[in-house]
Formats: structure tokens, C-alpha cells, sequence
């Protein structure tokens, strides 16, 4: 799959999600304002970039003039609370489903609404709860018969998470995972970056085996640290990807992850949605 590019309607969603930001950490206008000018400069010099990657550099932008190393902080302790009040309605789901592993590739994507400032993408902790059963019984589009193949032939899975609140019901499907006899290593954050869970976080609420995967928005080979970047090369681990930054960044190279690479997300944007040749706002789970 070819690398996905910037398109026109990323520039307005770029610029959606720093207002989002500079209104949560900002109080002045002037220093607002002065935020999404360095962003809008960065853009006109960074032609035909990658989504993710002019996002990273917006969140650098952004932290660096606030001085707040996670702007997301509440927010994502919120939706972690969130999705620990959800997480019995994912358990029931589970275990009234009569097919487990479509029921776990439900629940995971799923959990990607969980996102803000994603522009045409309507999201908050406060009205998720009462559209999360309902997401569960989206229409899902996936290759149901090669993920199972996929899961039923890798004995170790490499799951690189996404955000905050998504994760806490992505540790229930580990979980699952490992009681099928699975050896899952997880990929989070080596620090924050918009409201993806960080590696030292995970730590905190939860004794799953993870390692740091960079500070970046998505998976990039060069930002990996030599742990993450051992496990991904290694033919022998599934790669369970979460979210389009992943999606983004990965696109550049997993041709090269052929056979056992899994993207699990919610198409939030059409450029996405495009790439992948689903509605925008469609559950998927796509096998490379």
C-alpha cells in the first residue's frame, strides 16, 4: 500500500484539532493565534507530507509555546474512566458473542472512536457511553476468515495501541488474546504525544509487557526504539496496528510486513476512509 499523503481536507482538519489544543492550553488570543501561524508556516514549507507527521510537529509546536508536556492530561485520565464504566457492556458483548474473535476485532475497533479534534468526527467521554453499544454492532469491514487465520497461525502478537480510554478495553482483548495462549508485547508511546497512552502510563494501571515505540504521532522506523523495532522485523510476531496515525505512518513500509500485519481502526476522515475504499466513519480491520 502506498504511502498516504496530505490531502486538501487534511489541512482544515490540522488546523481544526490546533484550535482544539490552543483553546485547552492557552488563554490569550495573541499566543493562539501565534501557535496556528507556526503551524500554518510549517505546512506551506512541508508540502505533500504525511498527515501524521505534520500533526507531530503541530503537537512540538504547541508544547513547546504552552511549556505543557501533555496537554491531554485530564482528558485522557477522563476517558479512562470512561471506558472503565464501559468496559462491563465490551465483557457482556464478549461473552454472549457466539464468534470470540469477531467479537474482540468488534471491540477494538470500536474503541478507536475514542478521539478528539478530528475534524467531521463527533466525539466526547460524556455521550460515548450511550453510542458505545451500538458501535459494537456496526458494520464492520474485514476479511472475518483471514484475520482468524492470521490469529489462530501467530503464537506472538506486537500490539501497537493508539489513544487513552481506547486502551482500557484493547487490555481486555490482550487479555482474551493471552488466554488463547498468546504472547502479547504491546507498543505504546515514549512520551506524550496528543492523547495516545504512553508506555510509562500503561505501566501504571495495567502488568502487560510493553515497550516505548517513539514520540511521534503513528509508527516511524526511524523514531522506534531497538526493542520495538526487533519485534516488528521478527517474521515470527503479528502485528496488530490501532488507529489511523498508525495507519498513516505504516503505509510507507508494510508491504514489507505482508502476512502478518492487522490495521484495526475507525476510518474517522475521508482521506483515510479513500485510502482504505471504505465510508468515512466505517469500523475496520484490514489485513496486509
Amino acid at each position: 500500500m502506498a504511502l498516504l499523503r496530505v490531502a486538501s481536507n487534511c489541512y482544515p482538519c490540522l488546523l481544526d484539532r490546533a484550535k482544539f489544543e490552543c483553546d485547552m492550553v492557552f488563554t490569550r488570543e495573541e499566543d493562539k493565534k501565534a501557535a496556528v501561524e507556526e503551524l500554518l508556516e510549517f505546512m506551506a514549507r512541508n508540502k505533500g507530507g504525511v498527515p501524521a507527521l505534520m500533526g507531530t510537529e503541530r503537537e512540538f509546536i504547541i508544547k513547546r509555546r504552552s511549556g505543557k508536556a501533555d496537554p491531554y492530561r485530564e482528558l485522557k485520565e477522563e476517558s479512562n474512566r470512561v471506558a472503565r464504566d464501559l468496559l462491563p457492556q465490551a465483557e457482556e458483548f464478549y461473552e454472549q458473542s457466539p464468534d470470540k474473535i469477531e467479537a474482540l476485532i468488534r471491540i477494538a475497533s470500536a474503541a478507536n472512536s475514542m478521539e478528539f479534534g478530528v475534524k467531521g468526527h463527533d466525539f466526547d467521554n460524556a455521550t460515548f457511553g450511550r453510542a458505545f453499544a451500538g458501535t459494537l454492532r456496526e458494520s464492520l469491514h474485514a476479511d472475518m476468515d483471514e484475520l482468524k487465520r492470521r490469529l489462530q497461525s501467530f503464537d506472538k502478537i506486537f500490539y501497537l495501541t493508539d489513544n487513552c480510554g481506547e486502551v482500557i478495553f484493547d487490555l481486555f482483548v490482550i487479555e482474551r488474546l493471552e488466554e488463547m495462549g498468546k504472547r502479547v508485547v504491546v507498543g505504546s508511546k515514549s512520551e506524550p504525544i496528543i492523547n495516545d497512552v504512553t508506555a510509562q502510563e500503561l505501566k501504571s494501571f495495567s502488568e502487560v509487557d510493553v515497550i516505548p515505540t517513539g514520540n511521534v504521532v503513528g509508527t516511524v522506523l526511524e523514531h522506534l526504539s531497538e526493542e520495538a523495532s526487533l519485534l516488528l522485523n521478527d517474521s515470527e510476531w503479528l502485528i496488530l496496528s490501532k488507529g489511523m496515525g498508525n495507519f498513516e505512518t505504516m503505509t510507507e513500509f508494510d508491504q514489507r510486513l505482508k502476512g502478518r500485519l492487522i490495521y484495526i481502526l475507525r476510518a474517522k476522515c475521508e482521506p483515510v476512509a479513500a485510502k482504505l475504499a471504505v465510508p468515512r466513519g466505517s469500523l475496520v480491520a484490514r489485513a496486509v
